[in-house]
């Protein structure tokens, strides 16, 4: 079962950021993602959605291979290849992977012009490894499908301001070492 995670960026270039940390966090085997998707709101209220995969693309490849060997068979490569292609771009259009669009669209009308808002399905992930590796990177969590405790750790992760210590004599409490400062440890 995959868990569906939202969070709002003040622009698509930090969505972005926090899209090619989650790849290559991936990268490192620390989460699997089925989609990351970016939904940007525009000034007059248009919404552009910015895929991780292009499903037309990926149809239309692989359309054309399968047109191209059928036509092959039927000594008509050529034919079956457009015919594959166009067949192929149809479906990919038609098909919906990861998070659906009409979802995105719908929430993402909630943004401010100029918003991101970056789309993850994950299917499993070591979440504290995950967590460590976004911290303090910002964003406010829009929506989650995570139990309570794992979006609040979440939220704490993201808001969490860079460089904080965690106190080993109060547990959740943080110290900011001031500039030149090295955390000192509490004994």
């Amino acid at each position: 079962m995959s868990d569906l995670v939202v969070i709002v960026y003040p622009t698509e270039a930090k969505a972005e950021e926090m899209r090619q940390k989650v790849i290559s966090l991936q990268k490192e085997y620390l989460i699997e993602i089925g989609d990351a998707a970016i939904a940007v709101m525009h000034e007059g209220g248009k919404i552009k959605l910015n895929q991780l995969m292009n499903t037309t693309a990926l149809g239309a490849v692989s359309g054309s291979f399968w047109g191209l060997l059928i036509g092959a068979i039927f000594l008509m490569p050529v034919f079956g290849a457009a015919i594959g292609a166009a067949s192929g771009a149809l479906g990919g259009a038609l098909t919906d992977y990861g998070v659906n669009d009409g979802f995105m669209k719908e929430l993402s009308t909630s943004l401010q012009p100029g918003n991101a808002a970056l789309f993850l399905l994950i299917r499993k992930m070591t979440g504290d490894k995950v967590l460590e590796a976004i911290k303090g990177t910002g964003g406010v969590v829009l929506k989650t499908s995570l139990d309570h405790t794992r979006e609040q750790a979440l939220r704490d992760a993201i808001s969490a301001s860079p460089g904080a210590v965690e106190h080993p004599s109060t547990p959740g409490a943080t110290a900011t070492p001031t500039a030149g400062e090295a955390p000192s440890p509490v004994g």
